[in-house]
């Protein structure tokens, strides 16, 4: 954005890659054609290319399908979250698990504990003989202590 500079081309694939959402899309279209005076070509919809249109039924046109393609775009973004959700949750229902296995600790854990905890192995010597990192290890020792 720094670099751009008056009269500067930028391709855009689709009009949803200029923002999150429909208010996003406008700040930013508007930021771009008016503050930094620099013409946009979006890719997959021909009519939004100011390089153009640039009387003033041009920007007329380009600004009302700006304003039709970016809430399009919203409104998709928005059903997208909206089935991703489903998705998680039936998956959910159905007994799926998500993220990393847990990793399993040897059955002398809690001696391992104690061996570090009164010093007599290092906190790498304790991670190295369960096999786990020290995060891991830190996150297991509080759980086997009920220490959040």
């Amino acid at each position: 954005m720094q670099k751009l500079q008056k009269d500067d081309l930028i391709f855009v694939k689709s009009i949803d890659r200029l923002g999150r959402n429909y208010k996003e899309i406008q700040e930013q279209w508007q930021f771009l054609t008016r503050v930094k005076e620099v013409d946009i070509v979006v890719i997959d919809m021909p009519l939004l290319d100011t390089r153009r249109g640039k009387s003033l039924v041009g920007t007329l046109l380009s600004d009302i399908v700006l304003q039709v393609l970016a809430f399009a775009a919203e409104n998709e973004r928005d059903n997208i979250r909206t089935r991703q959700r489903e998705g998680i949750d039936a998956a959910k229902a159905k007994g799926v698990k998500f993220g990393r296995p847990r990793v399993g600790m040897p059955e002398n854990f809690d001696e391992i504990c104690r061996k570090w905890r009164y010093g007599m192995i290092t906190t790498e010597q304790a991670a190295q003989q369960c096999g786990v990192s020290r995060s891991t290890l830190y996150k297991r020792y509080h759980e086997l202590i009920g220490d959040p």
